[in-house]
């Protein structure tokens, strides 16, 4: 069974399960379905909007589609969840990809 399937496995036994909803987008990212990772980063932060390592990456995987707009909401939303989890270093790296979004930087 490859990791994709797997994950949505383990998915299926907890549908709740944040950590695996993260790994199975970051696995469809890799396998490059980047409508499918979408689709899941987003899922995640519906059912917890806390989550907050998702936002840097649904960010990155936006300004990755040329939807830099929705990029930098993402990132705003990730700055504010972190600060209020008081998660310094989450807050600092999502104002640094703002900073690089601004700058046109794209990885």
């Amino acid at each position: 069974m490859d990791k994709i399937e797997q994950l949505k496995s383990f998915l299926k036994m907890d549908e709740n399960d944040g950590f695996t909803r993260f790994a199975l987008a970051m696995e469809y990212r890799k396998a490059g379905d980047n409508e499918a990772a979408l689709n899941t980063f987003q899922t995640l932060l519906k059912r917890d909007p806390d989550y907050v390592g998702a936002y840097y990456h649904l960010g990155k995987l936006l300004q990755e589609m040329d939807r830099e707009d929705e990029a930098r909401g993402v990132y705003e939303t990730g700055i504010a969840c972190a600060s209020r989890l008081s998660d310094a270093h989450a807050a600092s790296e999502l104002r640094q990809a703002v900073s690089e979004l601004e700058l046109g930087w794209n990885d």
